[in-house]
């Protein structure tokens, strides 16, 4: 259930290949990473582990040519997942339609050419509750699997309460991805019961090394 995540920008490819050490060696769902760093990645792990990536990240608010562009290069790279970035500034207009249409076309692209799952970020601490829920169904009509919480990247972090509220919201329609500042196992438990079917986070290692110690089965 655990996306292991580096996108940290001062990142250099000795932690990348921490990285991939680790989403090998626990299992994680992916590695998720930003394109950039995919042709080294290959290098290093070839086809060994599942590969995500994040398109329009971190803001949102480049063109949809450009996240369309950015979803095409991740799918003939290989990555099985991508984590999009919704336009924020255009939900704030309440352009709902223009929104709409720029996850829609994301969607297209990135599963036209393989892409198992396209997660919508909504970057909740910018949204009130009401915003958020809106934001969900505006993920559903467009087609996308996951609504996720935040990138990490503004401040916001993922709570017990938006994270059910997702849930909530979404009905089984689409599921939840719990993410930003999620750095103990009990925190990623937590989030796990309220609904995320998936938590992305840097400290997947850490997580799982004390989820291990609290059943016992890690020293």
């Amino acid at each position: 259930m655990i996306d292991h995540t580096l996108l940290k920008p001062d990142a250099d490819y000795k932690a990348l290949e921490k990285y991939v050490n680790d989403t090998r060696e626990y299992g994680f769902k992916l590695l998720m990473i930003p394109l950039s760093l995919m042709e080294r990645l290959r290098e290093i792990a070839g086809r060994s582990i599942e590969v995500g990536a994040v398109v329009g990240f971190p803001l949102g608010n480049t063109s949809t040519r450009s996240k369309v562009h950015e979803a095409v290069e991740a799918a003939e790279l290989g990555v099985r997942e991508v984590d999009m970035v919704m336009n924020i500034n255009a939900f704030k207009s309440r352009d709902y339609e223009y929104v709409k249409r720029d996850i829609a076309s994301v969607v297209e692209a990135a599963k036209s050419r393989g892409v198992s799952a396209v997660k919508v970020i909504i970057e909740t601490g910018l949204l009130t509750d009401e915003e958020k829920v809106k934001a969900v169904e505006l993920i559903v009509e467009a087609g996308g699997d996951y609504v996720k919480t935040c990138t990490g990247f503004l401040g916001s972090v993922a709570t017990v309460h938006d994270t059910s509220l997702l849930y909530r919201a979404s009905r089984g329609r689409i599921k939840v991805k719990a993410s930003g500042g999620i750095r103990h196992a009990l925190d990623a438990l937590a989030l796990i019961f309220a609904g995320a079917s998936r938590v992305g986070t840097s400290s997947g290692d850490k997580i799982l090394e004390e989820f291990m110690r609290l059943r016992g089965e890690y020293k």
